[in-house]
C-alpha cells in the first residue's frame, strides 16, 4: 500500500427510507411524481440547557447545485453553532445553506448536517421544513431513533476480537508463531472473489460463522476491510486493484452491495463488525492529487471523476445502515497527513466524503491511522515540543516540520480536527500496531546527543525506517503493541489490521491475475522518489506478491518485536 504521505456512534442514522433513496436514482417520470424531498431531523444529545441535532435531506426533484433547507421552532431554541452547511436563525425561523463542497444534490441524493442549539422548556421538533421554498416530508425520528440503539460507544472495551483461522494456522506454521498465532488480525477483504473466497479459501460468510463460534456467550469484534475501489490506489502499484477508474457501479452492485447483504443477516446480529474503509483513498485525494510535487496523473483522474469519494460515500451509507457495523474511515499516517497543511485539508475532506453522495456523519463511528504502516505509537525519547541549543525538533530532517513525531499523538491530534469540522465527540480511533514495534538490538535506549536537532531526534528515534515515506516491507521493523481495547484517550483500541507476514509488496515484477503492478518501493535496489526524499526504500528482498505469505518478514517481526514476546 503506499504510504508517503496517512463516532458518531450517536443515536442517529439515516432511516432506512432515505438509505435507499440516496442509493439509487429515480427515473424523471418517477420524480415528477414522488415528494419533492424528505427531511430526517433527530436530536442527537440532549441535556437541561441545550441539545446537539442532525438533519439529513432527500432530494426527489430536480438536481440542484445549491439547495437551502428552512424551518421554524415554535418554543425558544436558539441555534447556536452548526456544522456541514451554513446554519442562521432570524426570530424563530432557521435556515441552513450548503458549504461549498456540498452544494450538489442529486436527484434521489442526500446531504446531511448538525447543529447545537440551546432552549428552555420544551424541545418540540419542528413539523414543517421547506427545501429551496417547497414543503417536505418529515421523517420524525426523535431522540435516538435509527439503526443505532444496539450500538455502544466503543466496540472493542469488553469484547473479544476475532482470530483468523487461515492466518492464524500460517502463523503457527512457521518456527516460534504459535507465540503470536492466537491475536486478532482484520479480514481483508481486497477482490469481488474474496466475497466468496478465493480457491477454496474462506469466504465472508465462513469467517462471520467462525466468529459466533468463537463469540461464546460474549461480545466479538469481527475486523475487516473494505479494500477494492475502482482505480484503487492511485499513488502506488503495488497494491493496485481489479477496477478501473470508472467502475463505480461495478463497485457498488458487484463488491458493496453483496458485502452488505451478509453483514444485514439477522443471524450476524449478535457480532460487532469493524470496517477499515478503503485504506489510503482519502488521503491520496488530499495530498497527490494536484498542485504537489508527489502529484500522479492516476490520483488527479480520481480526484477528477470523484470516484473514490463516490464509493466511500457508498460503502459508509450501505454499511451504516447495519446497527451491528462500526465504520472507520481510513486516515493514512503522521508522515503522510501530520503536517499543518495537510490535518486541516484532510478533516475536511471525511466531512465532506460523510455529508455527501447519501452517506451520513452517523455512518461513521471513528478512524483508523497507520493502517499497513510502520510509525510507531509513541517515540519514547523525544517530544514534538522538545528544543535543542534553540532549535525546534520539527527543524530535524526527520521530522521536517511535522507537528507530530508518532501515531498516538497523530491519531489524537486528528481526532480534535474531525470533531471540529462535525463528527461526534464521541469519535474513536484505531491504530495498526501490527508492524511498529522497532524492537531488537538496533532500538534506542535514550534520547539522542544534543549537538544537534537531526543527531538528538536520529539518535533517540525508535522508528529505524530511512526515511519516514518508506512504506514496503520495511528491514528492521517488528511486531508492535498487542491488540488491546481503550489503551489511551480518544482511541478506541490497538489493533493489527495488516496481519503479520503479508507481504506489502513485490520486491520485483510477478505477473498476476490479482490487478496488482511493481511498485519500485518495494524494490531494495530502488534509490527512492519524491515522496520519500530520494531516499533508499529500505524494502527487504525476495517479497512476494502483496497480501502473500513473506516468511522472512515474518521471523524478522518476530526478532524485533516490541513488547518483546516471550
Amino acid at each position: 500500500m503506499s504510504r508517503t504521505r496517512t463516532s458518531l456512534l450517536a443515536a442517529l442514522t439515516l432511516v432506512a427510507g432515505a438509505s435507499a433513496t440516496a442509493l439509487s436514482v429515480p427515473s424523471a417520470d418517477a420524480a415528477a411524481t414522488a415528494t419533492p424531498c424528505t427531511v430526517d431531523y433527530k436530536v442527537q444529545n440532549q441535556w437541561s440547557t441545550g441539545f446537539t441535532a442532525a438533519v439529513t435531506v432527500t432530494n426527489n426533484a430536480a438536481a440542484k447545485s445549491g439547495w437551502s433547507v428552512k424551518w421554524s421552532y415554535a418554543g425558544n431554541q436558539q441555534v447556536t453553532s452548526g456544522w456541514s452547511a451554513n446554519v442562521s436563525q432570524s426570530s424563530t425561523g432557521v435556515t441552513a445553506a450548503n458549504e461549498s463542497y456540498n452544494g450538489v444534490l442529486a436527484t434521489g441524493g442526500s446531504v446531511s448536517f448538525g447543529f447545537n442549539a440551546s432552549y428552555s422548556g420544551a424541545n418540540a421538533i419542528p413539523s414543517t421544513f421547506t427545501l429551496d421554498g417547497v414543503t417536505c416530508n418529515v421523517d420524525d425520528g426523535g431522540s435516538g431513533g435509527g439503526n443505532s440503539g444496539s450500538r455502544v460507544d466503543n466496540p472493542y472495551a469488553g469484547a473479544k476480537m476475532y482470530v483468523n483461522p487461515a492466518w492464524s494456522a500460517k502463523a503457527a506454521a512457521e518456527p516460534g508463531g504459535s507465540r503470536i498465532a492466537d491475536q486478532p488480525t482484520a479480514v481483508w477483504l481486497d477482490r469481488i472473489a474474496t466475497i466468496n473466497g478465493v480457491s477454496g479459501g474462506m469466504g465472508l460468510r465462513a469467517h462471520l460463522n467462525e466468529a459466533l463460534k468463537q463469540k461464546g456467550s460474549g461480545d466479538l469484534v469481527v475486523q475487516l476491510v473494505i479494500y477494492d475501489l475502482p482505480g484503487r490506489d492511485c499513488a502506488a502499484l503495488a497494491s493496485n486493484g481489479e477496477l478501473g477508474p470508472n467502475d463505480i457501479d461495478k463497485y457498488k452492485s458487484q463488491y458493496i452491495d453483496p458485502i452488505a447483504s451478509i453483514l444485514s443477516d439477522p443471524a450476524y446480529a449478535g457480532l460487532r463488525i469493524a470496517t477499515v474503509i478503503e485504506p489510503d483513498s482519502l488521503p491520496n485525494l488530499v495530498t497527490n492529487a494536484g498542485g504537489t510535487n508527489t502529484t500522479t496523473d492516476a490520483c488527479v483522474t480520481m480526484k477528477s471523476n470523484g470516484n473514490y469519494e463516490k464509493g466511500v460515500s457508498y460503502a459508509l451509507s450501505k454499511l451504516g445502515a447495519i446497527p451491528n457495523v462500526y465504520n472507520y474511515i481510513d486516515a493514512g499516517h503522521h508522515g503522510w497527513l501530520g503536517w499543518d497543511t495537510n490535518l486541516g485539508p484532510a478533516a475536511q475532506e471525511f466531512a465532506k466524503v460523510a455529508t455527501t453522495n447519501g452517506a451520513s456523519v452517523n455512518d461513521v463511528a471513528g478512524f483508523i491511522v497507520n493502517t499497513a504502516n510502520y510509525g510507531p505509537v509513541k517515540e519514547p525519547y523525544f517530544k514534538i515540543t522538545d528544543s535543542v541549543n534553540g532549535q525546534t525538533v520539527r527543524q530535524a530532517k526527520w521530522l521536517d516540520w511535522n507537528q507530530y513525531a508518532d501515531e498516538q499523538s497523530y491519531a489524537q491530534g486528528l481526532r480534535d480536527k474531525v470533531i471540529a469540522a462535525g463528527f461526534s465527540s464521541g469519535t474513536g480511533m484505531l491504530i495498526d500496531t501490527s508492524r511498529d514495534g522497532w524492537g531488537g538490538s538496533a532500538r534506542p535506549s535514550a534520547p539522542g546527543p544534543q549537538t544537534s536537532v537531526d543527531n538528538y531526534v536520529n539518535g533517540g528515534r525508535i522508528d529505524r525506517r530511512i526515511h519516514v515515506g518508506n512504506w514496503c516491507n520495511q528491514s528492521g521493523a517488528g511486531i508492535g503493541e498487542r491488540p488491546t481495547a481503550a489503551p489511551a484517550a480518544g482511541i478506541d483500541a490497538y489493533v493489527w489490521v495488516k496481519p503479520p507476514g503479508e507481504s506489502d509488496g513485490a520486491s520485483s515484477d510477478i505477473p498476476n491475475d490479482e490487478g496488482k503492478g511493481f511498485d519500485r518501493m518495494c524494490d531494495p535496489t530502488y534509490g527512492g522518489n519524491a515522496r520519500n526524499n530520494n531516499n533508499p526504500s529500505g524494502a527487504l528482498p525476495n517479497a512476494p506478491l502483496g497480501g502473500h505469505w513473506f516468511s522472512a518478514q515474518f521471523q524478522q517481526l518476530m526478532q524485533n518485536a516490541y513488547p518483546p514476546l516471550p
